[in-house]
């Protein structure tokens, strides 16, 4: 039978054609950013693996389930004995019940069981013998999140405060709420509503230091400021902000703009505008950056002021970008930098702080899934990111505020510049996550500009850095890791305050203080801890001591240089502070 058979002779396998491919790859991406829409662009996948590693190990560590049933059986019973009043409950060390309705009972015992539950939840999540570390560190933070979000202090009929004002205003303190959540709602859903006059507005009372627009391209406007004084060092300043939200924040109000004391303290000082991203602009990527804004803005700078050198500051992103070109520039043998100065920027991501928590090779890919529809990552996605970090402050806080005490918040220059976010371009925010944040190339030697790589010992030019003691995006620690990179002489400064506040310290601001060391090039290294204990705090405001680090590096005073030049490409274009910085 087999002999009589006919072979038939097989069907060529049919590939792929390229369009289907294509095709699927779209549909891919689509699907990835519809689960991102529903997940506030936070990737399932770390979740579930972070939960998948702690569960699998805490399964096999019956020691670890023993002392969390212990001490669940000790939190229980101390709830109890409260409750009978048979034992006092102590007053948690937590600001969100420190007020004196939450020392009466029974708002005590359930502050304290609220807080005895959180850290039961912190216990059980860390310590788990095998548990890799980051995924220790995500499970202790979601976990965290999920307990908070129970807390006491958020339920209108478990918060003392909110029940003394509704006994007090007989409700009407929830109607106010009620309609500031409609508000709320109908402003973040896009609806046309009539803006009533505002407190703080750019060109009134924020960035109001008096100055020109003397260069204008497709990502930036260079800002030159009037000069205050009637001679002026020869080397002008050159400041990046960073391009996640507006420049002003080195420019608010008038007492407490860094750009309008650096002027005063005899400076020529230039700021660089950062374009609002749309999408036309999605292909814009980090050397586009560094070539359209730090480079573009050093020779309009020089050919205005005629100046052979530029003092240099670089704020959060813009201080990493800094630290790119500054790179490229030592490299290169590019001799116009006179400093350095990288104001809580890193150069060095492995850590970044909780936003770690999250990158991954899948976060990061939902995150472009996301960017590939418009072609930028929206102002309230990455706000979103950052509220995670500080719910407390910045979501629940709020909601209480707003919603069951019916109170708005008092407005602050701070606040209005918080509020005044901007988008970022997919393929910078992607170079950005990946190469930077994800896979820690500049500090690894894996970072190009041009067809070569960089480094920052490549920077040849005195560095000054500051950290802030509570930054929760760029941490101290991490900052100061800029001294096991450079070789150059440093400078380091940790101040008081937060990642933005701490920056925002001008002199005569109460309860600032700050400590001081400078490194040189050939000091043997020390460790964070080492230096903090060797360094004692001073009271006051570290502008200050930027101002007499400039200055000792700077030349003999001389007469101020003009206002952009007389016509050509550096003419004035307008008044400070131009039309980028009014960019929605």
């Amino acid at each position: 039978m087999l002999e009589n058979a006919k072979l038939t002779p097989s069907k060529p396998i049919e590939m792929p054609r390229m369009e289907d491919a294509a095709a699927n790859d779209r549909l891919d991406r689509m699907t990835h950013a519809a689960v991102a829409k529903v997940t506030s662009g936070l990737s399932p996948s770390v979740i579930i693996e972070a939960w998948m590693d702690w569960a699998t190990h805490l399964a096999t560590s019956p020691g670890k389930q023993l002392s969390l049933i212990d001490q669940a059986m000790r939190n229980a019973q101390a709830f109890w004995s409260q409750c009978a009043g048979i034992s006092p409950a102590e007053t948690p060390d937590d600001r969100r019940f420190a007020g004196p309705a939450w020392q009466k009972y029974p708002f005590n015992v359930w502050s304290r069981a609220h807080v005895d539950a959180w850290q039961w939840w912190q216990d059980a999540m860390s310590g788990v013998h095998g548990v890799t570390p980051a995924h220790e560190n995500l499970m202790t933070f979601v976990a965290g999140l999920m307990v908070d979000s129970a807390a006491p202090s958020n339920f209108a009929l478990t918060n003392p405060d909110v029940i003394a004002a509704i006994r007090t205003e007989h409700g009407q303190n929830l109607w106010r709420g009620a309609a500031n959540m409609a508000e709320d709602v109908a402003r973040k859903s896009g609806s046309d509503q009539e803006a009533g006059p505002q407190p703080f507005e750019v060109g009134r009372n924020l960035a109001t230091t008096p100055g020109k627009v003397v260069f204008r391209n497709g990502l930036i406007e260079l800002i030159q400021y009037t000069p205050m004084t009637s001679s002026v060092r020869p080397e002008p300043i050159l400041i990046v902000p960073a391009w996640i939200m507006k420049y002003y924040i080195l420019d608010l109000s008038a007492q407490n703009s860094l750009v309008a004391f650096l002027v005063a303290q005899g400076f020529t000082v230039f700021i660089m505008s950062w374009k609002n991203p749309d999408e036309s602009d999605r292909d814009l990527g980090m050397e586009v950056y560094r070539k359209l804004g730090v480079m573009a803005a050093i020779d309009a700078i020089q050919d205005i002021t005629k100046a052979s050198s530029v003092h240099a500051i670089g704020y959060c992103l813009g201080g990493t970008l800094l630290s790119i070109a500054a790179a490229a520039m030592g490299r290169d043998g590019d001799t116009r930098l006179a400093t350095t100065t990288f104001l809580a920027a890193q150069v060095d991501f492995t850590e970044a702080g909780p936003l770690r928590l999250f990158i991954n090779d899948s976060e990061v890919t939902m995150i472009e899934d996301m960017m590939a529809e418009k072609g930028y990552l929206s102002s309230d996605q990455m706000a979103g990111a950052f509220a995670l970090l500080r719910a407390r402050d910045l979501i629940w806080g709020p909601f209480i505020r707003d919603y069951l005490l019916g109170q708005r918040g008092h407005a602050f220059d701070l606040m209005a510049w918080n509020a005044d976010a901007t988008r970022m371009p997919a393929r910078m925010h992607s170079e950005y996550l990946r190469k930077l944040f994800l896979d820690n190339d500049l500090a690894e030697g894996r970072y190009h500009v041009g067809d070569k790589a960089i480094a920052i010992s490549d920077i040849q030019v005195p560095i000054f850095a500051v950290g802030t003691e509570e930054d929760h995006v760029a941490p101290w620690k991490s900052v100061y890791k800029l001294h096991l990179f450079a070789d150059s002489d440093i400078t380091f400064v940790l101040t008081s305050g937060g990642h933005n506040a701490g920056i925002v310290s001008e002199p005569g601001h109460p309860g600032r203080h700050f400590r001081v060391a400078q490194t040189t090039a050939l000091a043997a290294y020390r460790d964070p801890d080492e230096w903090l204990a060797e360094n004692a705090e001073q009271d006051g405001s570290w502008w200050m001591a930027l101002a007499d680090w400039l200055n000792a590096h700077s030349g003999d005073a001389v007469a101020p240089p003009p206002l952009g030049a007389p016509f050509g490409v550096y003419k004035a274009l307008c008044d400070a502070p131009g039309t980028y910085v009014m960019q929605a």
